[in-house]
Parts: C-alpha cells; sequence; structure tokens
C-alpha cells in the first residue's frame, strides 16, 4: 500500500509500505479521509513520534475492508469513524472506565501506525459504526469535536452562563459549536486573525461579542460584555501564559476555567494571579482527550456518541471547518502549509473523494 512514512524528524515521504494484517480482535480500515491535527506537525518536524518509522495520523475515518479473528463478520463492508486511543484497560483510570487517563496507553498515529495511509489495522473496540447520514470527512472530525465534547462537559455550564472561548482554532471553534448545541446563548470570542472572526462570526456569535486579542485589551472587553462580573465559564484553548492569566483575571466569583490547549512553553503565575483564584474560589480543571463508549448496547451518553448523533442530527456541522483538500500523494503540501503558516487554514484534510 501507499502512505506516509516517518522516518525520522523532518524525513517524511509517501511511499511502498507493507499493509497491515490485522491481527485477533482487530480489523483492517480502508481510509477514506484524515485530518491533519495541530500536533502531526511538532511530531513530524521537531520532536519525532515515539517511534520511527512510523505512519502519523489520528483523525481517520473509513471502511471495513477485512476482518481478524474473532471478529463478527458483519463488520466487512461498514463505514467506521476511529477512536485512536488504545487503553491497556489494566490500570486504576481504566478499572474506572476512564480510558482517557490511561496510564499505559499506545496511540494510532504516535505510538502506532496510524491514518496517513490506504489501510490502518484497528481494534474493533475502537470502531464507531456510522450513520449514512456522516460523511468520511465529517467522520474524521469525531476525534476534535469529541475532544470539545470533553472539554465543555468539564466544566458543565448552564444556559445562562457568559462562556468566554479563547483560542479559535479548530478546538477552540469546535468548542464553540458545542457550546451552543448544549443551549449556551451568550458565548464571548477571543482570537487574533480576521479569518478567525469571520469564522466565529459564521457560526452565530455576535461581532460585538468577538473580541481581537491583537488590538483589543482583553481583560477590559470581558468585564465590559459583562457588565463587571466577569465570565462564569472560561476555555483557555491556546496554552500560554498570557492567555491563563486573562482566564483568572476575568472569571466571574465562583467562576469555572477549564484548560484545553497544549501549553507552548513551561507555565507559571505571579503572586497576585494566584491570590485571584483563592479569593475568587475559582475552579480550574484540565481537560484531556475524550470518553469513548463502552462495549454495551445501552444508552451511550459518552463524548463520541454525543458528537456523533450532534453530526447525524446536522446540530454541529465540523466540515465548514475544513479549509483544504488533498489527495493522499499531495498531502505533504498540507504539512507545510500548517508548519509554515503558509496561509489561512483551519482544518487539512487528507480525502480520496469516497463519501
Amino acid at each position: 500500500m501507499k502512505a506516509w512514512v516517518l522516518h525520522d524528524i523532518g524525513k517524511i515521504s509517501y511511499e511502498e509500505a507493507d499493509r497491515p494484517q490485522p491481527e485477533e480482535g482487530e480489523v483492517l480500515v480502508r481510509v477514506r479521509a484524515a485530518g491533519i491535527c495541530g500536533s502531526d506537525i511538532p511530531r513530524i518536524y521537531s520532536t519525532g513520534a515515539h517511534r520511527m518509522p512510523l505512519i502519523p495520523g489520528h483523525e481517520f475515518a473509513g471502511e471495513v475492508a477485512e476482518v481478524g479473528k474473532y471478529i463478527d463478520p458483519a463488520w466487512l463492508g461498514k463505514r467506521v469513524g476511529v477512536y485512536p486511543l488504545l487503553p491497556c484497560r489494566e490500570c486504576g483510570a481504566c478499572r474506572q472506565h476512564r480510558y482517557e487517563m490511561c496510564r499505559n496507553y499506545s496511540y494510532l498515529g504516535s505510538r502506532r501506525d496510524g491514518g496517513f495511509a490506504e489501510y490502518a489495522a484497528v481494534p474493533q473496540r475502537n470502531l464507531l459504526a456510522l450513520p449514512g447520514e456522516v460523511t468520511y470527512e465529517q467522520a474524521a472530525m469525531l476525534e476534535p469535536t469529541a475532544v470539545a465534547v470533553h472539554a465543555v462537559r468539564r466544566i458543565s455550564p448552564c444556559t445562562g452562563d457568559r462562556a468566554v472561548v479563547c483560542g479559535l482554532g479548530t478546538i477552540g471553534l469546535l468548542t464553540v459549536m458545542v457550546l451552543k448545541t448544549m443551549g449556551v446563548r451568550r458565548i464571548l470570542a477571543v482570537g487574533n486573525k480576521a479569518f478567525q472572526k469571520r469564522r466565529v462570526l459564521e457560526l452565530g456569535v455576535k461581532e460585538a461579542d468577538y473580541c481581537d486579542a491583537g488590538t483589543q485589551d482583553v481583560r477590559k472587553f470581558v468585564m465590559e460584555r459583562t457588565g463587571g462580573v466577569g465570565a462564569e465559564v472560561f476555555f483557555e484553548c491556546v496554552g500560554r501564559n498570557e492567555t491563563l492569566r486573562w482566564a483568572v483575571e476575568t472569571a466571574a466569583p465562583a467562576g469555572r476555567i477549564c484548560l484545553v490547549g497544549n501549553p507552548y512553553s513551561d507555565m507559571a503565575l505571579d503572586r497576585e494571579t494566584y491570590w485571584k483564584i483563592l479569593r475568587n474560589q475559582l475552579v480550574v480543571t484540565g481537560t484531556w482527550n475524550s470518553a469513548f463508549p463502552e462495549d454495551t448496547e445501552e444508552e451511550r451518553t459518552d463524548d463520541w456518541s454525543y458528537a456523533l448523533g450532534c453530526l447525524q442530527s446536522r446540530r454541529i456541522r465540523p466540515e465548514e471547518l475544513i479549509t483544504h483538500r488533498y489527495a493522499p500523494r499531495d498531502l505533504e503540501q498540507g504539512f507545510l502549509l500548517m508548519r509554515d503558516k503558509r496561509e489561512e487554514y483551519v482544518k487539512v484534510m487528507m480525502c480520496d473523494g469516497g463519501q
């Protein structure tokens, strides 16, 4: 098969690779669409992967082309989304069914071959069958959508809360979408690029509720738009000291802050910011990955099932965030576009034209 193989830092090529053979409990997925995650770029160009050579790509969907031993053949031909986290199912977190916090996990696309290829071997437990209304491109965005769902659920906002979403990359914009599905009407969005403003206004945020962090005082903006009270909930989707301070300084008394963005560098709190956390009795929580359904036919309330339901009902339309599409052989253009920020983008997608 053809695949994008990362041999070393900065050395990735589209080449012939061995087609994986599904082992016991696995299926072979014919990849139809795969998104490039922001984390893929440093993995390819600066930090490397946990093991190399490796086929990156953890946001993907496709159809089951082959089944391994002990897999129901009814899976053959099914259209599926793929949960990339492979939990050990033995550690303390796994015993509590909190697989996203597994201590000894593997991961498709970073620790094990992923989806930037014609085929990928995937445990059957990690498959989510797709209804006919959901396209492969939409399904390839299930992973980042579920990440946003998980973050919002960590805070559990009320419909009357004033929510700030700071950082309008893919996850930030998806967080805005998810908040809207949960009935949160007053959303303040903080970005720093003109195209981010256009995108978030298209999602229904009022222009007066958008703050350009490059030209406006974020603290003043939030306090003015909340009548001097502050925001009940704040999603920090950037991962910088400055934006973390904005969250603490503009949170309402007893406000909740969810830290979503991966840190760019060491994070530190000055004494005054720390005091504000204490005196305002703020709740500061982290979020990581997303919750996938159990092997049960009971009603599913996990993040992936919620996200899939939103795709099926069209309450969330993540495909509207796709700005660039590449055939598999041309995907390096997408890597370089994101690395060098050659032009505006939100989600870059590899697709083969199938739906």
